[in-house]
């Protein structure tokens, strides 16, 4: 048996940029709809390492090498490698 859902607005992802879309167009979209692969408290918004981090060489043995492979592992190996990169090396400087 299959069960039809019919919506004025479907949100794909339940991280924090979709819940915040599924809120805005709550208030202006009738029947609204949330789909997620995972829990909202699961996403990658809610795992995400947060802060701000670059190799500043004040701390001994500190390079962007290390840190470009924080920068990856840190995003489960999905990270841009090439963009990572790019982060690392030029970080220092922005911080």
């Amino acid at each position: 048996m299959t069960t039809h859902h019919q919506f004025d607005a479907l949100v794909v992802g339940a991280g924090g940029a979709g819940l915040m879309a599924a809120l805005h167009c709550s208030k202006t979209v009738k029947n609204t709809a949330v789909l997620s692969k995972l829990y909202p408290t699961r996403s990658h918004t809610g795992t995400a390492q947060g802060g701000v981090a670059a190799p500043l060489g004040n701390m001994e043995e500190d390079n962007w090498e290390w840190y470009m492979y924080d920068t990856v592992k840190g995003g489960d190996y999905l990270v841009d490698q090439d963009a990572a990169e790019v982060l690392a090396k030029e970080s220092s400087e922005a911080v």
